[in-house]
């Protein structure tokens, strides 16, 4: 399958291995910061499938854990019931593991801590530091200016203490409707960080929270939430993606204002950006619920699910995590380097084997109607003990249409009337006739095989040829659903697009390609999940994890040759 031409403007990856939070990180070891320890944590929102800029950050905090001796957390950062679902709690945890990555005792949700919270909002209105605001929303955004106006203070700003804490209580005791107060952080409305403008700590959402049930009606905003969580399980290095930086002046904020137990410190370095993808959580959405694409599991997404249900490897994510490193400054990864991350782990554990998409019917003339040779080859050329698989030659088999020319071409070297080729592990034939239907259209080939041609032994005669192309039993194959996949969109940057649309419009039309009843060698019949293959001189491919059964294979294109 042909793929639009590669982004010649797209930047390469960091050097291979540079990481600039292991310098971090062993300074720290090196005064003993933190006693010695390192604690990390990935802390993903149950509120979607993760994607592959999560993989990157998954391998990067288990990653630096397993390097320095520590450990790793996984916590659900749940402070929104109206977006998250155990759905995305359960497929979170699927993708983490198949990552290879264990959690072991360490699995937390935010949702855990919500009274500790509570009680340290209570203590900053005690301190003056936090106020209950009755701004409606629109009024909020009002008030809080823009990158060019300075905020305005709240007319609530300045009440006492008794009346925030008596109005905070009857919020959460559910008294008012939503919209009716928020809670915020008493900082600095004039601040050039729009993120220090008083921030909301807590709105009322009378929402059922997946763990937490109707416990709660209102609920701590998800950047007060996350350094307080940090700190309660003591974690000494909490390291996010860039656009967070500017969110860090409120992080230390909150560490700093609350009587927490320990004093996590943030780190930001780039989030993953590659060409033919966008990495956007709504927009991902958006082709899932328009049914552009057929779930967060479909083989072209870049959900962790997709890639794992299209047949990459754990290891090719890591090693491609791994060879784009680690930097502070934003750039674009070319989706040729995840390729050839996945084709470089694939062409060391794929069963070789050989299937026809485009099938011709080819009859060998010579060859006894009853004759069945039994033909050897290894399952990987480069690891005998891998074994070898076995699978018979008959008088008719299939090869691929595309491999044969009835035109004169000196540069095509596979098969043409009167021309020989050589059968993959098997012999050389020649072709002598050529049988089309009634429209014009090649339907068979008759041919004739050289005995003394047969692969392994010296060939008699000098008798060389250039052309070698693969085939399968037409009496003795098995048939399969072959889906052929190509990147989602059309263009490097998919949401580079004209004024007034959108980024649907560089969706690729032929991302998807289904071939039916493609003819496979015979030992695919007993295909496993665990395994993937390489069919010979066109791509590496796997089962299909949902819709393939016995008896009805269904094949994916994993990447190509």
């Amino acid at each position: 399958m042909s793929h639009p031409s590669k982004n010649q403007n797209a930047k390469g990856p960091a050097p291979e291995g540079a990481n600039f939070l292991k310098a971090l990180i062993e300074k720290d070891l090196a005064s003993n910061k933190h006693g010695g320890k390192v604690i990390t944590r990935f802390p993903p929102e149950p509120n979607g499938y993760l994607h592959i800029g999560h993989a990157k950050s998954i391998c990067l905090n288990f990653g630096l854990a397993q390097e320095y001796g520590g450990r790793c957390h996984l916590r659900f950062d749940d402070t929104n019931p109206e977006a998250e679902d155990v759905e995305y709690v359960e497929s979170i945890k699927a993708d983490v593991r198949w990552l290879g990555f264990d959690w072991k005792e360490h699995l937390y949700f935010a949702s855990d801590y919500f009274e500790q919270i509570y009680q340290w909002a209570e203590d900053l209105i005690r301190e003056g530091k936090a106020y209950v605001c009755s701004l409606n929303e629109e009024q909020l955004r009002e008030y809080r200016g823009d990158f060019n106006t300075p905020g305005k203070d709240s007319p609530y700003r300045n009440r006492s203490v008794e009346e925030n804490l008596d109005l905070f209580r009857r919020m959460r005791a559910g008294e008012f409707d939503e919209g009716a107060h928020v809670l915020r952080a008493k900082i600095d409305m004039k601040s050039p960080n729009m993120n220090m403008r008083d921030p909301l700590l807590y709105r009322i959402r009378k929402a059922h929270h997946h763990k937490t049930g109707d416990q709660w009606v209102i609920y701590p905003m998800y950047d007060y939430v996350h350094p307080l969580s940090d700190a309660i399980e003591h974690i000494t290095h909490s390291i996010c993606t860039l656009e967070f930086q500017d969110h860090r002046p409120f992080y230390d904020w909150c560490i700093e204002n609350c009587k927490v137990p320990a004093q996590p410190r943030q780190y930001e370095f780039a989030r993953l950006n590659m060409t033919y993808l966008v990495m956007s959580k709504r927009k991902l959405l958006q082709l899932v619920k328009e049914k552009l694409v057929s779930g967060w599991d479909d083989p072209r997404m870049p959900t962790i699910s997709g890639i794992r249900r299209r047949g990459y490897t754990p290891q090719s994510l890591k090693n491609f995590a791994k060879r784009i490193g680690v930097a502070k400054a934003e750039s674009l990864i070319d989706i040729e380097i995840l390729e050839a991350c996945v084709k470089e782990d694939l062409d060391q554990v794929a069963h070789r084997a050989m299937a026809v998409l485009k099938p011709l019917k080819v009859f060998i003339t010579n060859w006894d109607e009853t004759q069945v040779q039994v033909i050897e080859s290894q399952v990987h050329p480069k690891k005998p003990e891998m074994g070898v698989r076995k699978f018979p030659m008959t008088r008719e088999i299939y090869i691929e249409s595309t491999d044969f020319k009835e035109q004169e071409d000196p540069d095509f070297f596979r098969f043409k009337p009167g021309g020989e080729v050589r059968l993959r592990n098997a012999y050389v034939i020649r072709c002598e006739k050529v049988v089309k239907n009634s429209s014009g259209e090649v339907t068979e080939l008759h041919c004739v095989y050289l005995p003394e041609t047969f692969a392994g032994k010296p060939p008699e005669g000098g008798r060389k040829v250039k052309g070698i192309i693969h085939w399968v039993s037409a009496n003795d194959c098995v048939e399969a659903e072959v889906r052929l996949y190509g990147r989602l969109f059309s263009v490097p940057d998919p949401e580079n697009v004209p004024e007034g649309k959108d980024f649907k419009v560089n969706l690729n039309p032929d991302s998807l390609m289904v071939v039916k009843n493609a003819k496979l060698e015979k030992t695919l019949k007993t295909a496993s999940l665990e395994n993937r293959y390489q069919f010979e001189r066109l791509g590496y491919f796997c089962l299909d994890s949902k819709d393939s059964k016995p008896g009805s294979l269904v094949f994916n294109m994993v990447v190509e040759l």
